[in-house]
């Protein structure tokens, strides 16, 4: 497996010298600030952004708040939310009594506002003619309470958006149903062989058609992370910030196998409370599995496959888009964010004469019962069987294990 060029983590004093310099470039006093974070799913140093930004803000802007980019993902309750930016509740009853912390709320009408509509023909255009329907693009309606919206992720290898970070903490992070839907079915009907780990796609033309819509000042705080911490902090209000970011995280959050292999054990990171969040163990690795090869996501600590969607992920199963796209009659009145998840789970395949045939198998070790799994076609594995040992330093035999997935792209080295 190639090794990724050695590049050191960046010392706080540099963090807070380009944070200082950003600020002093929007201009934050008596300004109204919101800045969006990611949820407990991404590594990211949150809360020292939270300290240095408090600490650049006391006494200067007007407001200093914070939103957490849900998307559709769980709420989180007080507990998590003081953890996400680094807080204890002291803290936050003293020091940092003058910030607020808020949920997203994609499910409630209400907590959104309409900012626009991408029309029939900019999405044909956008999608490579994929997909036509006009798409109504809403966001929480809480940015438009602030004068400026800085937005702080990790760019990472995404299965839906190519690359994560940037606009897509806004879309789908803190956006309306609408343009979720198509990104993630857009997402489904390209495939993540076809998408992860590439700079530009269709999501993410789509998600900056969005954030032109947006009425606030952005500003971007890209991040790139790996195991040993933070390695980048790229800070604009255009895309270029974003692809400096996309160039290192290639560099450190993708590596390289001289070949597939014909069995691997994915063992989720533990940050993932359902298979929702935890299928990043399979979109990570299963371009290193061969044709016809066998993918064990090991993840004994998942207990549901959907906290937020299982109600209609239970009306569909788990299938590839080709069966989907046979089925739209049956299928195509429900959520198109979970088809498109379903889909992706499923992986690459086929669709011929009533039989799906997916490019290799996903078997699902967890808490999820086996009649669940069964339920919904996927593959069940006993994560009582599972010795790790016994598959460790077998890359001979044809195996291969990751440990602590959900980050990091595996590729085949071309």
């Amino acid at each position: 497996m190639s090794e990724s060029r050695k590049v050191g983590l960046l010392a706080e004093a540099e963090v807070q010298a380009k944070l200082e310099a950003a600020c002093a470039g929007i201009g934050i006093s008596g300004r109204k600030l919101l800045v969006i974070i990611p949820d407990n799913t991404r590594t990211a140093p949150v809360g020292l952004f939270f300290k240095l930004l408090h600490r650049l803000c006391e006494g200067e802007a007007a407001r200093l708040d914070y939103l957490v980019a849900l998307g559709t993902h769980p709420l989180l309750g007080e507990k998590e939310l003081l953890k996400r930016v680094g807080i204890t509740r002291e803290e936050k009853e003293g020091l940092y009594r003058g910030i607020r912390l808020f949920n997203h709320r994609w499910d409630q009408p209400g907590a959104l506002t309409r900012i626009g509509t991408i029309g029939e023909s900019e999405m044909l255009e956008l999608t490579g003619g994929l997909l036509r329907e006009p798409t109504e693009v809403s966001i929480n309606r809480l940015l438009l309470d602030y004068d400026q919206v800085l937005v702080l992720g990790p760019v990472f290898p995404h299965e839906i958006a190519g690359f994560s970070g940037a606009g897509k903490y806004l879309f789908p992070g803190v956006s309306g149903p609408e343009l979720t839907d198509v990104t993630h079915w857009l997402g489904g009907l390209q495939t993540n062989l076809a998408t992860i780990g590439v700079r530009d796609t269709p999501v993410r033309r789509l998600i900056e058609r969005a954030v032109a819509l947006v009425p606030v000042p952005l500003l971007f705080l890209n991040i790139v992370v790996d195991a040993e911490g933070l390695k980048g902090l790229f800070i604009g209000s255009g895309r270029d910030a974003w692809e400096q970011a996309v160039a290192l995280s290639a560099e450190l959050n993708i590596r390289y196998v001289e070949r597939p292999y014909r069995q691997v054990l994915s063992i989720a990171s533990e940050k993932y409370d359902d298979f929702w969040t935890g299928a990043k163990a399979f979109y990570k690795v299963e371009p290193i599995v061969a044709d016809g090869g066998e993918l064990v996501v090991y993840a004994p600590h998942i207990r549901k496959l959907s906290i937020t969607h299982d109600q209609v992920l239970g009306q569909m199963g788990f299938h590839v888009k080709d069966y989907f796209l046979a089925h739209l009659e049956r299928y195509g009145h429900l959520r198109k964010t979970v088809l498109g998840y379903a889909a992706l789970v499923k992986g690459a395949g086929t669709y011929r004469d009533g039989q799906e045939h997916p490019r290799i198998s996903l078997r699902l070790a967890s808490a999820v019962t086996k009649q669940e799994c069964n339920r919904l076609n996927i593959d069940y594995l006993d994560p009582r069987e599972i010795r790790i040992q016994d598959w460790e330093g077998r890359q001979a035999e044809g195996r291969y294990v990751v440990r602590n997935a959900g980050e990091v792209l595996y590729r085949v080295r071309p």
